[in-house]
């Protein structure tokens, strides 16, 4: 199983993106409880929210709840992360990853700017 995340960009303060985790067989993502990483280079890393298999239990790092929403779409494989009122400090690198409340290990991010 390798995760991937997608969908970053760069966007001024208070502007939106959705981030999409999907694994490179395009099979597997619906079997796994997933949980959104992200860093900042030379920093440690910080959970940001966890979704389980079924959607049935969600969490939120309180740096992000009432802004971002995780959420997955089984038949199609993939959890997203939906980030609205993004302010600088969300500016990172994005992951994807196994596990509930986690923070590793990470492959393939991706990167999110905000600017102010």
């Amino acid at each position: 199983v390798q995760l991937q995340a997608s969908g970053g960009g760069s966007v001024h303060s208070g502007g939106s993106l959705r981030l999409t985790c999907t694994d490179t067989t395009g099979f597997t993502v619906k079997s796994f409880t997933i949980s959104w990483v992200r860093q900042v280079p030379g920093q440690d890393a910080e959970w940001v929210a966890s979704i389980s298999t079924q959607s049935s239990a969600i969490d939120y790092a309180d740096s992000v709840k009432g802004r971002f929403a995780i959420s997955r779409d089984n038949a199609k494989n993939m959890v997203y992360l939906q980030m609205d009122d993004l302010k600088p400090e969300d500016t990172a690198v994005y992951y994807c990853i196994r596990g509930w409340r986690t923070v590793g290990p990470r492959g393939q991010g991706t990167l999110v700017t905000v600017s102010s």
